[in-house]
């Protein structure tokens, strides 16, 4: 960019009383209203920090080595910054802004760093889980609105962890993806399939993060659970994960994930339901039905909510894109 074309005033002479409104009026120029504005408030914020805290350069710089350690040790099957957000709190905020839910929809959770675009597709009542150690579990879902109708043709990415508490991507000689699958929901909503009992298990600890929960006193555990994600045009994108009941973690969640509504109890199938499904009889059963909301009702509800959030702030906004950026008219 041509220096001489951009109309900015002097930059001398900065301090701790005026670099901030400096900073935003340099970061201003851009024609994209909502970068502006995410710069004007992650600036703002950043500095602000800075001053309550009294930083120190010497904690300064273990900040930005710290983050530099989350990007080195990051893979493809490694995403330490989802780690960290989820360690932080803030994966389930921005989930739970931009994916508000309904009453009477199932509500979302945290995506956690270990979910992949290689799972095989599936078909119903197949193995999702080759690992012999696991204690068999049949899984027996549907998925609807919230009038109760069922939702076709909806696409299920599932994903746990194997019965040592490991996802695939984990073991360095893996032969291929396990314990994870796509599916897709029938005429009727139902998808079932066979997997093996959830447990609990540690977070990636030996990384930055996990350094980051060991000065903060905190454990990296997660209870045990299973991940679903579900995909279909006109329909609010949920990711969200079943936990459960009675896990040593259940309120303890390392990443915050846990809520209510998503914690089930394991039950068993009987000599009927285990000679239908092709189970032994006594083997573990989950059942759960899937709540969807519509792309416009979750629109219209976090759109609601934008607004009343920036009114309680004080802030005069417009939503651009669905998304508030000041108001200037």
């Amino acid at each position: 960019m041509d220096p001489s074309k951009v109309n900015l005033p002097p930059m001398k002479d900065l301090n701790i009383d005026n670099i901030t409104e400096n900073t935003v009026i340099i970061n201003s120029q851009a024609p994209d209203q909502r970068l502006t504005y995410l710069l004007e408030r992650l600036v703002t914020h950043l500095h602000d920090f800075a001053r309550e805290t009294r930083l120190s350069s010497a904690e300064w710089m273990a900040a930005l080595n710290f983050l530099a350690s989350v990007g080195q040790i990051t893979t493809d099957v490694r995403h330490e910054f989802i780690l960290l957000s989820d360690v932080l709190g803030l994966s389930l905020l921005v989930d739970a802004i931009n994916h508000p839910k309904p009453p009477l929809s199932t509500e979302g959770s945290v995506l956690g760093p270990f979910h992949t675009h290689e799972a095989e597709t599936i078909a119903h009542g197949e193995l999702m889980s080759h690992d012999a150690n696991g204690d068999p579990c049949l899984v027996i879902c549907t998925v609807q609105d919230v009038d109760g109708r069922p939702i076709p043709d909806v696409k299920i990415d599932i994903w746990e962890t194997d019965s040592s508490g490991h996802y695939d991507v984990q073991h360095a000689h893996r032969a291929g993806p396990d314990g994870r699958c796509v599916m897709t929901s029938g005429a009727d909503g139902s998808f079932w399939f066979k997997a093996i009992r959830p447990v609990p298990y540690p977070i990636p600890h030996d990384g930055p993060v996990g350094q980051l929960l060991k000065l903060l006193h905190r454990h990296p555990w997660r209870p045990a659970h299973m991940h679903f994600m579900f995909e279909k045009s006109g329909w609010d994108h949920l990711i969200t994960a079943l936990y459960i009941r009675g896990d040593p973690y259940e309120t303890s969640d390392a990443v915050f994930g846990v809520k209510d509504s998503l914690v089930v109890d394991l039950q068993r199938c009987d000599a009927e339901l285990a000679a239908k499904y092709d189970v032994e009889p006594g083997a573990l059963l989950l059942v759960h039905d899937f709540v969807l909301v519509t792309s416009e009702e979750s629109q219209d509800l976090r759109d609601r909510n934008a607004l009343e959030a920036m009114k309680k702030l004080g802030r005069k906004v417009k939503l651009l894109d669905h998304l508030p950026v000041p108001d200037l008219d």
